[in-house]
């Protein structure tokens, strides 16, 4: 039986409006996949913690508030810093077309804005996990 893909969703930042991650999170436990959520108002410090307890295959965050430059790659650079570049992390929310190539050049496998589509991130996870859900 093949192990199920764990996903972290987290709202690193003062952003306090959930409503997409949880959606993206109900969209991937629907898929099959174990999720866990950590809430509103996290740092990088503890998502990438988090991460790594939970032994997550991927995870994805969620930024409304314009921090997404500099929270998202935070979160890589702490999982490179504590050994764990292995796992695959997308980011998605208002982030503007221009701020797309700087965040995949910062290490992000995937970046979802507005209207992309729940079977899109479905597959984008199940093929970024693939590596590390066996």
């Amino acid at each position: 039986m093949a192990k199920k893909i764990r996903v972290l969703i987290a709202k690193p930042g003062l952003d306090g409006h959930d409503r997409g991650a949880k959606v993206i999170a109900r969209a991937l436990r629907d898929a099959g996949m174990e999720v866990i959520y950590t809430g509103l108002r996290q740092s990088p410090e503890d998502i990438a913690a988090a991460a790594i307890e939970e032994d997550v295959d991927a995870i994805g965050l969620s930024c409304l508030s314009g921090a997404h430059m500099t929270l998202f790659p935070r979160v890589v650079q702490l999982l490179k810093k504590k050994g764990a570049s292995d796992i695959p992390v997308a980011g998605g929310g208002i982030i503007p077309p221009e701020d797309v190539p700087k965040l995949k050049r910062a290490g992000l496998k995937g970046v979802f804005g507005p209207g992309t589509s729940l079977q899109d991130i479905v597959a984008f996870f199940e093929t970024a996990a693939s590596g590390r859900a066996k």
